[in-house]
């Protein structure tokens, strides 16, 4: 009996490595910043808003490119033609009251060159969410909303910069 903790610590010890061993053996790896084609991009929207500003510290991880504020000067620019939100209703309570709410965010933007040729044409890219409301809460509700809000366009920043990163000019 004093052998079985041993040995189910080497088991676990041996299982472990096995999936390390299997892991890195198929080609698995954390995705990092992708590179992107460019080595200059201005950025089409405010850089004081949360939106532009996430957007600079994303494309600035990449290490192969850098944000110019001079649109002429850049070798691409990301512009954005539009970033709506919006709040539905999704279900009353039987007194006619506010249950659950959808939130979404929708941005659509396009990549041009210095010569104003699309490099990728007008996308329009989406996320949402859901949440119960509940008003006599409606403090942690708004707060509730606003991460809601904070998550998404995160999600979307980050589909966005996989767009840009599988984006590949002609040689």
């Amino acid at each position: 009996m004093p052998h079985q903790p041993l040995r189910r610590r080497l088991f676990a010890r041996t299982a472990a490595l096995a999936a390390a061993i299997t892991l890195g053996g198929c080609g698995f790896h954390l995705r990092g910043p992708q590179p992107l084609a460019f080595t200059t991009m201005h950025v089409g929207v405010s850089e004081f808003s949360d939106l532009g500003a996430a957007l600079r510290r994303q494309i600035a991880t990449t290490g192969s490119t850098t944000v110019t504020e001079d649109a002429a000067t850049a070798q691409a620019r990301l512009q954005i033609l539009a970033n709506d939100r919006g709040r539905e209703i999704l279900s009353l309570t039987g007194a006619g009251k506010v249950r659950e709410y959808q939130l979404t965010q929708r941005i659509r933007f396009r990549l041009v060159d210095a010569g104003n040729n699309e490099l990728i044409p007008p996308t329009a890219i989406a996320a949402q969410r859901e949440y119960t409301f509940n008003d006599e809460l409606v403090l942690g509700k708004e707060q509730e909303e606003a991460l809601l809000y904070r998550d998404m366009q995160s999600d979307l920043i980050q589909q966005i910069m996989r767009r840009l990163a599988a984006y590949r000019r002609p040689q």
